[in-house]
């Protein structure tokens, strides 16, 4: 009978414990609550006390998230305004029924942090899985798993075209280098922020290319990372050992790390208040085989997960020694390589095994090891070789995704200036690098035999000179009517006669598109299935080959990854044709004014790169400095692999010197948007000229529409730029961009950009190195002013 009290007791006991579970499983945020650093509170808590929603702790100030509380340290797991500058003690976070206030300073500015429909918000919570969601009366209608910053937890998915995007460190939320990205081909890939976005830009992907695009990251509140869709069906890429525990509790966390690597946790909680941390999965084992982990022109020499140092290449020096990140640079300038006779005396070659990095080689060619190494002297555009599998392949500087290991089997060798040499040099042989006066007693024994070798054979050759001289200079002078020595001699391009564009071009009979300087016909090599785009020139001089030629030549050196490519020509008489690659995805006109599915965001900011990169190496990069001229959506095409190309360039000085004028007049009709002032007053035209251009179709490219429309709902809306200039002053940004998922960061500096590029006045106009600097967030964007009348001036 004793035992029926103590029974009742314990009855009483769970009923209250499991009554005061149900009030803190349904402890909602009632409106009118508000949290603030200098505040008794600060955060508000899950019922479980796992996570925390609110302030805490950033560099000078504070900055609001979700965190995990451990008792050894607090892990951030969601971040507000992820770039933005920490906030000051005296702001306020207040729950309302427009969503969640925040008030800074004493001037009470106010900012809302949850994208939520106004005057619906009726309270919130802090979940046990880490989730800080907004309620109405009875839905949630805004919640932080649906914008994942680095992490996700269990019970949330990752969808198609979302991203984690690594931290600075783990006390700096700052985005970080890398990102990993729900591709639209169901392909889950790690690339670095500063990359093109292209497939040889992924140093880790879950190989679940072409599964569809219903494909999504799911984290389960039992442990399981795996990729799920329609298609797919399922694809486990991690699970957890632990089952649910008895005496405590387990949270999953996956996180893409500072480091570039992908990780999931287990953090288990014990029934006496104690915690642990573990790693269940690593998406990689090394370091090093992050692309980019260490800087440009250095490599990462680790062998281990936790042990991964950067180190310099021969001949380069860290950027900074206390962080060994960022890179290095070359300590010594080779200026002197183009003006030197022999080019080969000023450096040595330095190897370093086992070593590889991830650019293209501008050549590759089959030879043997030392000749490998000794090829880069005499080239002053070789930086580096790297000798692989029989063939030596040449690299300009600086280089990237630089690694060393001994399980690779490559060699590098790397050209030093002789008075910055600090390591033991390849051998190499001593008629390159002996003494000078050696050198000399040989050249002129070899002089002396050779001369006399000569003095024999000359009486032997003579008649054969003699008759075969008419032969030589008549066919010279066939070859120089048809313009094709000079340029076999000068750069390695087909020539082509016109009856072979003919029939490659079935008469000429599918046109592609015409523009300032003819019309561009698609077409088939013969005896190939290389498909090309063939352009039949117009209004350009009959006579003056030469002057045709070296402007040819001048294109054909011009080799950069956003130019479109020139492959060949044809030169009979008036008839003068150019043969380029064929980018089958059409031109950007096409793309933004013209297709059913616009580009998305992310492709966008990509395309815009592209071009400024080109320009880039048109103005400053090639050996002929370039101004297009006629920078505009309809001359930038794309490829089979998305990768924008300038075409056109280089060909304005083809012209007659009558017809720039005419060609102008043309463009009025056809692109007058896209012409800086400078074009209509008659002035000296720069590179400014194409940064202006730059500017209109980088907007374009933001808002997905021409730079001039009438068919619009309101006046101020026909010229784009005077519309964009409005917005940005407003403070109404995302009134350019309609249902996209766009980074506002992204599309703020895109705008600012372009409004630069636009300006009346050339001096206030970026150079485009800037442009990209800007572009990429390397470099401050300041407030533009007004591009008043460059745009209303006829």
């Amino acid at each position: 009978m004793a035992s029926i009290p103590v029974l009742l007791l314990l009855l009483v006991f769970l009923l209250s414990e499991y009554a005061n579970a149900q009030r803190n499983h349904t402890n909602k945020i009632s409106l009118g609550s508000s949290l603030s650093p200098k505040a008794n509170r600060t955060s508000w808590l899950s019922p479980s006390g796992h996570f925390a929603f609110g302030f805490y702790p950033h560099g000078d100030g504070f900055a609001i998230g979700v965190w995990l509380i451990n008792q050894t340290e607090k892990i951030v797991t969601w971040t507000a305004y992820l770039d933005y500058p920490p906030v000051y003690p005296n702001a306020t976070l207040q729950l309302t029924r427009d969503g969640l206030q925040l008030r800074i300073g004493a001037a009470n500015v106010s900012t809302y942090i949850a994208d939520a429909p106004p005057g619906e918000t009726a309270s919130a919570a802090t979940l046990d899985s880490g989730n800080f969601v907004l309620y109405n009366d009875s839905d949630v209608i805004w919640q932080t798993f649906d914008y994942p910053t680095d992490t996700i937890l269990g019970g949330q998915n990752l969808s198609t075209g979302n991203e984690l995007v690594s931290s600075v460190s783990k006390s700096d939320q700052s985005s970080g280098q890398f990102y990993l990205y729900m591709q639209y081909d169901g392909n889950l890939a790690a690339y670095p922020v500063k990359s093109s976005g292209l497939p040889y830009d992924i140093f880790w992907s879950s190989g679940t290319n072409n599964s569809g695009t219903d494909v999504m990251l799911t984290l389960s509140r039992s442990g399981v990372l795996s990729l799920r869709g329609d298609s797919l069906g399922g694809r486990i890429l991690a699970s957890s050992h632990y089952s649910d525990k008895k005496n405590g509790s387990i949270i999953y966390r996956a996180t893409l790390d500072a480091d570039g690597i992908f990780r999931l946790y287990s953090h288990h909680f014990e029934s006496n208040n104690s915690s642990s941390m573990l790693v269940e999965w690593s998406s990689l084992a090394n370091q090093c085989e992050v692309s980019g982990f260490c800087g440009w022109s250095s490599y990462c020499s680790g062998v281990g997960a936790n042990n991964g140092p950067c180190k310099c290449y021969p001949g380069f020096d860290f950027v900074n020694s206390s962080n060994k990140f960022l890179g290095c640079y070359k300590n010594f300038n080779d200026n002197s390589c183009r003006r030197s006779e022999h080019p080969a005396m000023l450096y040595r070659i330095v190897p370093l095994e086992n070593i590889l990095w991830g650019d293209y080689p501008y050549s590759s060619v089959q030879m043997k090891k030392n000749d490998c190494g000794m090829s880069c002297l005499e080239d002053c555009n070789c930086g580096a070789v790297l000798y692989m599998s029989g063939a030596c392949n040449k690299y300009k500087l600086p280089l990237r995704y630089s690694r060393a290991s001994k399980n690779i089997s490559a060699m590098a060798f790397f050209k030093v200036i002789l008075k910055n040499i600090t390591t033991p040099p390849i051998p190499l042989p001593p008629e390159i690098f002996g003494p000078k006066i050696e050198r000399k007693r040989g050249l002129i024994l070899i002089l002396a035999i050779t001369l006399g070798s000569i003095s024999c054979l000359c009486f032997m050759f003579a008649i054969y000179t003699l008759f075969r001289y008419r032969h030589q200079v008549y066919r010279y002078r066939n070859l120089s009517e048809n313009a094709n020595l000079g340029l076999i001699e000068e750069f390695t391009l087909r020539s082509f006669s016109y009856n072979e564009l003919e029939q490659a071009t079935d008469g000429f009979k599918e046109e592609l598109g015409k523009g300032t300087f003819g019309v561009v016909y698609k077409g088939t090599i013969p005896g190939g299935n290389k498909t090309i785009a063939v352009k039949r020139l117009e209004r350009f001089v009959e006579e003056g080959h030469r002057e045709f030629r070296t402007e040819i030549t001048a294109i054909a050196r011009t080799h950069h990854r956003n130019l479109v490519r020139l492959l060949g020509f044809c030169m009979e008489g008036s008839r003068k044709l150019l043969v380029y690659e064929y980018m089958s995805n059409g031109s950007l006109a096409d793309l933004l004014f013209k297709a059913k599915m616009r580009p998305i965001w992310k492709e966008r900011v990509r395309i815009a790169r592209d071009v400024a990169r080109g320009i880039l190496y048109l103005h400053d990069e090639c050996e002929v400095h370039v101004i297009h001229c006629n920078i505009k959506p309809q001359n930038i095409l794309i490829d089979e692999t998305w990768t924008a190309k300038i075409s056109d360039f280089g060909l304005a000085k083809l012209l007659l010197p009558n017809q720039s004028k005419t060609a102008v007049e043309a463009e009025r009709t056809a692109g007058y948007f896209y012409l800086a002032p400078e074009w209509k007053m008659n002035a000296l035209i720069s590179v400014k000229a194409d940064i202006y251009s730059f500017g209109i179709v980088l907007l374009e490219i933001v808002c997905c529409r021409s730079s001039i429309t009438v068919n619009v709902p309101t006046t101020d809306k026909i010229i784009l730029s005077s519309w964009v200039y409005d917005c940005f002053m407003a403070g109404e940004l995302e009134k350019l961009v309609e249902d996209e998922n766009m980074d506002f960061m992204t599309l703020e500096r895109m705008v600012k950009v372009g409004l630069w590029c636009i300006q009346e006045d050339p001096v206030l106009r970026p150079l485009m190195k800037n442009v990209i600097l800007m572009l990429e967030g390397t470099m401050d964007v300041p407030v533009p002013p007004s591009p008043v009348g460059s745009l209303l001036d006829s």
